[in-house]
């Protein structure tokens, strides 16, 4: 019997474990014990797209311009907003954006280094939770993934 010389505790264990880990620990996951072939690579989260981004160009959060990741920041924390405009709702009328009732989306600004006014960087937010990134003042939308 194989186990003849192994400590009595592991004779307690199911044979499949004890097999895989004298398996693993004597070929180190090489051929032979299925460790050959590799895992099958998986997508981190931040790369997975949303249905609701689908078909749009995307920017992660984290590549976004600080002024923009700063308010991603405020709208997380509910304010307060540099902006008396920041937070109304944001009417769709170029129809950039997925048709939704009115209401539905509202939009911040995203400060510009350098403007005097509120500039054409804006983040618009659904009410599904979708976050959308502008620099273009409405023209075209990015999907921001976090």
């Amino acid at each position: 019997m194989i186990f003849r010389n192994v400590p009595r505790w592991p004779r307690r264990l199911p044979r499949a474990v004890v097999a895989l880990f004298l398996c693993l620990a004597v070929w180190g996951g090489a051929a032979g014990c299925g460790g050959g072939v590799p895992a099958p690579a998986t997508a981190p989260s931040a790369a997975v797209t949303p249905d609701w981004a689908r078909g749009m160009p995307t920017v992660r959060a984290d590549r976004l311009p600080p002024q923009a990741r700063d308010t991603l920041a405020l709208i997380d924390r509910g304010g307060p907003y540099p902006y008396r405009q920041d937070g109304a709702v944001f009417g769709n009328f170029e129809k950039a954006l997925p048709k939704q009732k009115r209401g539905y989306y509202h939009e911040f600004t995203v400060k510009t280094p350098g403007e005097r006014d509120r500039g054409a960087r804006r983040i618009v937010t659904g009410g599904g939770g979708e976050l959308y990134y502008t620099d273009d003042h409405y023209d075209t939308f990015k999907a921001v993934l976090r």
